[in-house]
């Protein structure tokens, strides 16, 4: 494990202490960023994230979507959860805690728009930070490779869909085109490009020798853009975080049993399918995790850097990073349910 994934939390910690204090004291300065767009997209934001990401895909080999029939119990259930449970239970807690619960405590003009960031962030599977949470628990590489693969072609076609689905059963006026465009330049574009730059390398003398130098010379980049994207996200919401701790806790209460009920259902019908716990553990922390890059990026293009949608998607970076944390721990710790099974 690398030096910034065994200090994941600290660092975490550190772009959120930086981040909500330079958004509080220079919130002028964080506005300014915030309005360098184009058609609606952010360009500073579009940028760190595809600094993010393209080093996380460029190791992502599509070839792998071939190994979905040596996995395809875990496949189905981590496929099962994703796009058949995630989205629709996080729109019914939203809808329940934050549109009937806690409503009379929260800005009564933001209600809707929590709710959308909610079903924004549950909407993206986790791709990038996959391989984070499989290295902490030992899980086996090609599934969790092939799920991310699948997971992000799959993507590219149903992201768009559900999240305009379920907004409009929120009563959410849904702009189809800036939806589309989010999926096309924060997923299609980073994944054609890092499988381009990946076949080119690879057909290279020693191919593989190079790919693997360049993913070691571009991956600081990668961590480097993660942090300093962090750092923008909660700067941009500063103010809101630290004039509304309330909001905050209240956002994370569905957030914090959506991501402990969708990776126990996962962790759960594994066990019960007969997958092992190499494929289990993985399997159960795709199905509970977010791409957030993507769920942030989308939630500021369709309402803006300072609405409820994107303060909720925000939060949810806050409360999943520690949560999965926890939840590796947990898998970790009950490894021999599987083994007693077998």
């Amino acid at each position: 494990m690398g030096f910034f994934e065994k200090y994941l939390t600290l660092w975490v910690a550190i772009c959120i202490v930086i981040g909500v204090s330079l958004g509080y004291f220079f919130s002028n300065a964080f506005q300014v960023i915030g309005n360098i767009q184009l058609a609606k997209i952010n360009l500073p934001v579009a940028a760190l994230i595809w600094l993010m990401i393209i080093p996380m895909m460029i190791k992502i080999d599509l070839k792998a979507l071939k190994e979905v029939k040596q996995f395809s119990r875990g496949i189905g259930v981590t496929l099962f959860v994703n796009w058949a449970v995630k989205p629709f239970s996080m729109a019914l807690l939203g809808w329940l805690f934050i549109g009937y619960l806690f409503k009379p405590y929260l800005p009564q003009d933001q209600i809707e728009s929590y709710i959308a960031g909610l079903i924004i962030l549950a909407a993206a599977p986790c791709t990038a930070m996959v391989f984070v949470w499989s290295n902490l628990m030992d899980g086996e590489p090609h599934f969790t490779l092939s799920q991310v693969a699948l997971n992000d072609v799959i993507m590219i076609f149903l992201f768009a869909p559900i999240v305009g689905l379920l907004l409009g059963l929120s009563s959410i006026t849904v702009p189809w085109d800036t939806l589309f465009l989010s999926v096309i330049i924060y997923i299609v574009i980073p994944l054609i490009i890092a499988n381009c730059w990946r076949n080119i390398l690879l057909r290279q003398e020693e191919g593989k020798q190079k790919l693997e130098v360049t993913i070691k010379k571009i991956t600081p980049f990668s961590l480097s853009a993660l942090l300093t994207t962090l750092i923008l996200l909660f700067g941009f919401q500063g103010i809101q975080i630290i004039t509304n701790p309330i909001t905050i806790l209240l956002l994370s209460i569905p957030i914090f049993i959506q991501v402990i009920f969708n990776s126990g259902l996962a962790y759960l019908l594994n066990l019960f399918v007969g997958s092992p716990h190499c494929v289990a553990g993985p399997s159960a922390l795709i199905g509970a995790s977010n791409f957030f890059e993507l769920a942030v990026a989308t939630a500021i293009v369709l309402f803006g850097f300072e609405s409820g949608a994107a303060l909720a998607t925000v939060v949810g970076v806050l409360v999943e990073v520690p949560i999965m944390l926890v939840a590796v721990f947990i898998v970790n710790n009950t490894r021999e349910w599987y083994v007693k099974k077998s």
